[in-house]
């Protein structure tokens, strides 16, 4: 059960790092999302920068410091909440699953870190 925590840990690592990545960057998709859904540009910074926040915590969990971990995914968690809200907010229903996909990685690495 450890391996497939850390798996899933891992993948929650990767999405987060890269749709940071991509806010940091303005990348069109998320540009074109955060007007969809009523997010000003000028909150992607911030965003992305949560976003990286809960990676590293994440990250920090996988070299034993797991207490920082839970925070982190739990901070992740109430985020993505926050996404799917905003979507549901906004009646933009076409690309809700990712939001709801991140939600679900942030979740289940919550689980892990607090079963362990």
């Amino acid at each position: 059960m450890q391996t497939v925590g850390a798996v899933v840990i891992l993948l929650t690592i990767a999405a987060n790092l890269g749709v940071a990545v991509a806010d940091f960057a303005r990348a069109q998709f998320v540009l074109a999302n955060s007007a969809e859904v009523g997010v000003p540009p000028s909150w992607l910074p911030l965003l992305g920068t949560l976003k990286a926040a809960g990676a590293v915590g994440l990250v920090l969990a996988l070299l034993g410091l797991r207490p920082i971990g839970v925070a982190a995914a739990a901070g992740l968690v109430l985020f993505f909440i926050g996404a799917v809200a905003a979507h549901l907010r906004a009646r933009v229903h076409h690309n809700i699953a990712v939001p709801a996909g991140y939600l679900a990685l942030a979740a289940a690495s919550l689980v892990f870190l607090l079963v362990q």
